[in-house]
Order: structure tokens, then sequence, then C-alpha cells
């Protein structure tokens, strides 16, 4: 009685949390007429293909460009970012009393402590200076900026036992050899940790991305839907076929990834 009273009480709480999530999928086959006549109903009327059909193309933009600039931006952000802070932990776990590298920690520190918003008009004038408004390469650095990752990698390497790395280095083993070699191949678990972290968070940004372009050929997925709005007007089928689409391969991804 108690693990089906537990299974129960698991089973409503799944539903309470996963309703919103059915809402907006049943949401996108229903007319907005319905939708304002009857917004609670749990099954659409018929599957009414318009709101797919009507986000193929969101007046400069097509649904497929945009999904295509989701996934390189997210994928490529997510190889930097785990790249460079793997780096950067590990460098300042080998050198922690460097003056730069501290300064370096200190800075990882500040910028989770920051509030996101004020960072608007610095990383303009960064992203401006350096010629990359406007383009690919401007959104992904700044996407690769990983605090949170660079701290993971930092406890992780503390923890690892100070014998294996000196027996690499007595076997003749430079620090590239170190890292690559011996190193990261332990760190496997928070790789895969890492990496599954950082693209959900870089698949959901819309804000760097919103800064940093200068036309609609950039725009991602979620600043689609942030947009959609203007060109929809209140025609919810089309936002909810949008952030449907937004949010499914994220979903999947979470789904097949959970247990790393």
């Amino acid at each position: 009685m108690k693990r089906v009273l537990t299974y129960t009480v698991a089973a409503a709480a799944s539903i309470f949390f996963l309703y919103p999530y059915l809402w907006m999928f049943v949401s996108s086959f229903r007319t907005t007429a319905a939708v304002l006549r009857d917004p609670l109903r749990c099954w659409p009327e018929r599957f009414d293909m318009s709101g797919l059909a009507s986000i193929l193309q969101m007046g400069d933009l097509s649904l497929l460009r945009a999904m295509v600039n989701s996934l390189a931006i997210a994928g490529i952000s997510t190889m930097l970012a785990v790249l460079a802070t793997a780096l950067g932990a590990y460098a300042l776990t080998r050198r922690p009393r460097a003056l730069a590298f501290r300064l370096l920690r200190y800075g990882f520190l500040m910028t989770m402590m920051y509030p996101y918003m004020l960072l608007v008009i610095p990383v303009y004038i960064v992203v401006y200076k350096l010629g990359l408004l406007g383009g690919y390469s401007g959104i992904v650095l700044f996407l690769a900026v990983g605090p949170i990752q660079f701290f993971l990698f930092e406890q992780l390497f503390r923890a690892l036992p100070s014998e294996v790395i000196e027996a690499a280095t007595i076997d003749g083993a430079g620090e590239a050899a170190i890292l690559f070699r011996v190193v990261l191949p332990m760190a496997r678990p928070v790789m895969a940790t890492v990496t599954i972290i950082t693209f959900l968070l870089n698949w959901a940004q819309w804000f760097p991305v919103l800064v940093i372009s200068t036309d609609s050929d950039t725009w991602t997925l979620p600043v689609a839907l942030l947009n959609v709005n203007g060109e929809l007007g209140t025609n919810f089928q089309g936002i909810m076929a949008l952030a449907l689409v937004t949010t499914i391969p994220v979903a999947l991804l979470f789904l097949v990834a959970q247990r790393k």
C-alpha cells in the first residue's frame, strides 16, 4: 500500500508538471478562436495544421534557417565552452598560486554574481570593437564563456589523486599529454554532464543573440519565438506550434542523456 500510494502521488505530481506542455502541444493544433473559447481543453477539436504551416516562414526568417542556426550555434559554442573551461580549470589546478589564474577565477565568480541584463552595453561594445557584431562568431564566442562549467571542472581536477599526475610526469608526459590522455579520460562523467548542461543553456539563450544580431539571418528558435508575437499578433496556434518545435530537441536530449 505504501508503494501504491507513493507511485500515485508521483504520478499526480508528474501530470501536474506535464500539463502545461500537454496544453502547449494541444493548442498548437487548435485555432485561436477555439483556444479563447475553451482554453483548458486537453484534446483538440480537430488536428488543424495551419499553425505549423504559419511558422514555416516568419517574415524574413524561415523555420529551417532558425533551426539550423540553433543547432550550429548551440553545438559549436558547447564544444568551445567545454574545451576552454577544461583547459582553464586544469591550468588553475596545476598552478593555483599564479596571479593571472587567480584573477581568472575571480572573473568567473563575478560573471556568476553579476546581473545578466547589465552586460548588454559591455557585450555590445566589446563585440563591436572586435568587428564581430551581426555575425555568428560573436554569438558563439559569447556563449562559449561558461563559469558554471569552469567550476565543475575545477572541483573535479582538485579531487583527482596527485599520485596519478606525478606518475604521468615521471613517465615523461607533458602537460598536454597529462590533460588529454590521463585527466580527461578520468573525467568522462563530468565532461558528459558539462556538455549536456552547456548545450541546454546555450539552446535556450535568446538575449545575447538578440543583442549581437543585426538582422534575422542569425536568429535562433528562442529569438524567433520571442519576436513571433509581432509577426503573428494573437495567433496562439502559431505561437504554441513554434514553442513546441523549440522545446522538442532539448526535451529529447534531456530524456536520452538524463542518466549522465
